[in-house]
């Protein structure tokens, strides 16, 4: 059976960068503005949406935090060899 999973995420160079982001994300700051103001991924123009996931598909790492972490609620910073991640789950399903 295949787990999936709707994420969105913002992608940045450093550490500092995703611990101040995410600082601003847990003081009430909209996920989508940030994303598109600061992520370096492709994705950051639609707000960092990742659309639907299949486990497995993504580096370890990430893929780890998309289907182990909370649901609704900051990710991170998880560190890959594209950088550091900050992901957003908002609904998993088998």
């Amino acid at each position: 059976m295949t787990h999936k999973a709707k994420a969105r995420h913002i992608l940045l160079e450093t550490e500092q960068q995703a611990i101040e982001l995410k600082q601003q994300i847990l003081s009430f700051e909209d996920f989508d503005r940030l994303a598109r103001a600061f992520s370096q991924c492709p994705s950051g123009r639609v707000g960092g949406d990742l659309g639907i996931i299949p486990q497995g598909k993504m580096v370890a790492a990430f893929d780890a935090a998309v289907f182990s972490g909370e649901l609704n609620c900051v990710l991170g910073p998880v560190v890959t060899p594209y950088g550091h991640h900050l992901i957003w789950v908002t609904a998993r399903k088998s």
